[in-house]
């Protein structure tokens, strides 16, 4: 597999190995090939304890230190139990395996 390294003079990506440029059918430079990205949530204050939390993580570690649960773990109208298997004992309700 081709490992590939930006070469400033050319203003290019090149083979390390032999010094080629990324190629496709055409013959042309292509644009350095990147993964897709999302973006991260953003910032709040919890409406829990009123710590600031920024991102998913974030999110999640502050549900799980107040013993919340995500809105999206109930399912359709009539839910049949919760993901949260320490919540769902804790109430004495059904938990969804998973």
């Amino acid at each position: 597999m081709a490992k590939y390294i930006y070469d400033r003079e050319h203003n290019c990506m090149v083979d390390k190995d032999t010094g080629m440029p990324m190629l496709n059918q055409e013959e042309k430079a292509r644009p350095l090939q990147t993964p897709k990205t999302f973006s991260d949530l953003p910032g709040y204050q919890s409406p829990i304890d009123g710590t600031w939390v920024e991102g998913r993580r974030a999110r999640k570690y502050d549900l799980d230190k107040n013993n919340c649960v995500d809105a999206n773990d109930f399912t359709g109208s009539k839910p049949r139990g919760f993901k949260n298997e320490k919540f769902a004992k804790k109430r004495g309700v059904e938990h969804l395996l998973k």
